[in-house]
């Protein structure tokens, strides 16, 4: 029986693959009227070989993309020199603006926009986003872009170096009018040092077994504040653990239309992003994956996944409110970044994102960071050299 049953689920998962593939490829088949392939790249207009933007001192910021119109983005290609260990992609800042809104929709570094974390580069495959060889220095957009009168995207470096090279592809279609009820897309940046509460970071009840609650969501980490109509898409999340403790037993929680309790309440960090039991595994969906995991002890360090919903958009008519627990009810300190991704009937402006200063990076822990700890327990436990770590 059990082997008919794993059997059938594999039968279903491989319909429903097949089903979200066709449906993909089926409008490659529909002949549209009234629309026009068009792209704005940086190759060199001289017809040479120079086919990028060069040399954007720091400060300085640069014009990528200026159409106006009605139209909408369907692919974004960039590819960055120096490379990230030189010039942190968390320092270059992209903003996207729609409807000649003066505030940007999208605002985010660059880096963690595409699925790339900190001043690392790392390959990272999934539907609407990917990041590619070499070493994952070839970002890519498949995100619909819709704009009814006109488009600006925009990159601003503030890092101390200069960008020597920006390569990039923007391809979009020119329409006489949008369809019906075109979301326009939104993105933002948001990191956060996360506190733990005056008890102590009491996870998994560790220190104290009277375990916390937290049922209205109070002080979690947020992925984004919306206001408007429309459907939540993802989000890509990047988490630096400073404990070799389990980061992720917090609970995401998603706040519609202004509700004082989540209605849609999941049940651990893991389990929104659709694995489990604590993993460490590299592994990557289309909609879903652990592109960058952590190789030191425990959880420690550093750890990116994602979770997007391409087949299940979180729909609200008024707002939404998207967070995630830090830790069971938010007794964690960590260091979370996050890139949310969002649509909604009209073009609004997003929340302004930290600034340079509060987007440096905290420090790496580590073994000699541990040990210097168990120094300080072992004297403040009178120093008997036979000390072994689980005295009270």
């Amino acid at each position: 029986m059990k082997r008919v049953f794993i059997a059938a689920m594999l039968g279903i998962i491989m319909f429903t693959s097949m089903a979200q593939t066709t449906d993909l490829l089926s409008g490659l088949t529909t002949i549209k009227e009234g629309v026009r392939s068009k792209r704005v790249s940086s190759y060199d207009r001289t017809g040479g070989n120079g086919d990028n933007v060069y040399m954007i001192k720091p400060g300085e910021s640069r014009t990528l993309f200026d159409v106006k119109g009605a139209g909408i983005i369907t692919h974004i290609w960039v590819t960055i020199a120096p490379r990230p260990e030189q010039l942190n992609r968390s320092d270059i800042i992209l903003k996207m603006y729609w409807d000649g809104l003066e505030e940007p929709s999208v605002l985010s570094p660059i880096g963690p926009f595409f699925g790339q974390g900190w001043n690392e580069s790392y390959d990272y495959t999934s539907l609407p986003l990917s990041v590619g060889p070499a070493g994952g220095t070839g970002m890519v957009s498949y995100f619909q872009m819709p704009f009814e009168n006109g488009a600006k995207i925009i990159i601003e470096n503030q890092a101390d170096i200069a960008i020597d090279a920006f390569y990039y592809y923007i391809d979009y279609v020119e329409m006489d009018q949008l369809p019906k009820n075109s979301g326009r897309f939104h993105a933002w940046f948001n990191r956060k040092i996360t506190a733990a509460p005056e008890a102590g970071e009491n996870e998994w009840g560790v220190l104290d077994k009277k375990v916390p609650l937290n049922p209205f969501g109070t002080d979690n980490y947020i992925f984004a504040e919306i206001e408007g109509k429309g459907h939540f898409v993802g989000v890509n999340y990047y988490v630096q653990n400073p404990s070799i403790m389990w980061y992720g037993e917090g609970d995401d929680m998603f706040f519609i239309d202004g509700e004082e309790k989540a209605s849609i309440h999941g049940t651990g960090t893991e389990d929104y992003f659709n694995t489990s039991w604590c993993p460490r595994t590299h592994y990557l969906h289309p909609f879903y994956g652990y592109p960058r995991v952590s190789n030191e002890t425990g959880w420690l360090y550093r750890t990116h996944v994602f979770r997007f919903h391409i087949t299940d958009p979180i729909y609200f008519d008024k707002s939404l409110k998207a967070t995630i627990e830090h830790g069971h009810a938010n007794v964690l300190t960590l260091d979370l970044a996050s890139v949310a991704y969002w649509y909604t009937l009209e073009a609004k402006g997003v929340a302004p994102i930290p600034d340079k200063e509060h987007r440096k990076f905290m420090p790496y822990i580590g073994a000699n960071e541990i040990l210097r700890w168990r120094h300080e327990w072992r004297k403040n436990h009178g120093n008997d050299p036979t000390l072994w770590g689980n005295e009270e």
